[in-house]
């Protein structure tokens, strides 16, 4: 089985209201897909978020990187995955988004094509359930407590709670206000995305430490590793937790020798796919750090899918799994990978086990020309 054709798609996905973070509010998902054809007929379907605070990657950007990296993919074993990212890491540097959706396309292919669940590819299953982590972001107190209460009322038994948007004195109230109304025997996080000094995320982790918060993440900018460490020295009991600035696994160990987190939030954008996670959820469970999966705000079932066979591998994913699909008004999936009573079930289905609706790929489909960057 070879690949035949390599597809971006990019979409805007709408979302059932906004999420609030630092410096940005998600109305919408801008997100590309990527659609695997083999020489045997058989499809994949991948997917990355356009993240340019994250990733340094838009839409435009990962369809010009995709449309470069095809002419290294097309007629390659389909079965050969390491092959096609050692290609595509000679072909072109960095991109881990786009290489992201193109890998999660060929573990969605390979698993259907020789009907294994794609945890299989990734070293077998190691849980079949896992809690799904409540994300509270409406950025303004009313609306998050009512938020908290719905989703502690769903099941929800794991949250994190969108700060970095107000003053820390401020968030850090809003903060102390939603873990009352979550309780002691929840697993409770807040999320600054960046958007603090490490001045200012000491002042809010000094606000909250009784407040039953079990881990604060990315306080300060991705590249600020000593603005983390300083945080994670005041912090006391409240674990620090890295996201932004985790691109590869040098990142998890210089967190780790720094004293900068306790643990880390991996994503498939970031590290280039499902088994540069994988290999990242290893590293840290041999340093003893906690690991939370995720999916980026406004990933779709396929995203989410990938995310879901990941943390089902994983030695241990003790910070949960972040799933985004159930923020959009409409999935690109005939069935959106489901939350049920706060905890999500891996599919046992060949491949990502979704089946990608091409209609609703072509409703929500923009038109972004694949521009020949080289």
């Amino acid at each position: 089985m070879k690949i035949k054709r390599v597809e971006p798609i990019a979409v805007n996905l709408p979302m059932k209201k906004p999420v609030v973070m630092a410096g940005v509010e998600i109305a919408r998902a801008d997100n590309v897909l990527v659609r695997i054809e083999a020489d045997n007929g058989l499809v994949g379907w991948g997917e990355a978020a356009s993240a340019p605070t994250m990733t340094g990657e838009t839409v435009e950007s990962m369809m010009a990187a995709i449309g470069y990296l095809v002419p290294a993919l097309e007629g390659r074993p389909a079965d050969d995955i390491a092959g096609a990212l050692a290609a595509m890491a000679t072909r072109m540097y960095a991109n881990h988004g786009a290489k992201a959706a193109i890998e999660i396309a060929l573990h969605d292919l390979v698993g259907r094509a020789t009907n294994q669940p794609a945890y299989a590819l990734l070293g077998g299953k190691q849980r079949s359930r896992m809690a799904v982590l409540g994300v509270i972001g409406t950025g303004a107190l009313a609306s998050d407590l009512r938020e908290a209460e719905k989703k502690r009322a769903d099941g929800y038994v794991a949250f994190k709670i969108k700060v970095g948007i107000d003053a820390p004195l401020v968030d850090g109230e809003r903060t102390r206000r939603v873990c009352r109304v979550l309780g002691r025997d929840a697993l409770i996080s807040s999320d600054a995305n960046q958007g603090w000094s490490a001045e200012q995320a000491v002042q809010y982790v000094r606000a909250v430490a009784d407040a039953g918060l079990d881990f604060f993440e990315q306080p300060v900018s991705a590249d600020d590793l000593a603005g983390m460490a300083a945080v994670a020295a005041a912090a006391g009991k409240i674990a620090i937790g890295a996201d932004e600035g985790i691109h590869s696994l040098d990142d998890i160990r210089r967190h780790h020798e720094h004293g900068a987190a306790r643990g880390v939030s991996l994503k498939a954008i970031k590290l280039g796919g499902m088994r540069g996670v994988a290999a990242a959820g290893r590293l840290c469970d041999q340093l003893g750090l906690n690991v939370n999966v995720s999916a980026k705000t406004g990933e779709s079932s396929i995203a989410c899918a990938a995310a879901t066979h990941i943390a089902a591998a994983l030695p241990q994913t003790a910070w949960g799994l972040t799933l985004t699909n159930e923020g959009l008004t409409e999935d690109v999936t005939a069935q959106g990978v489901r939350i049920a009573r706060g905890h999500v079930e891996v599919s046992d289905r060949p491949g990502l086990g979704i089946d990608v609706d091409e209609d609703k790929v072509r409703r929500y489909r923009r038109d972004v020309p694949v521009r020949q960057v080289a």
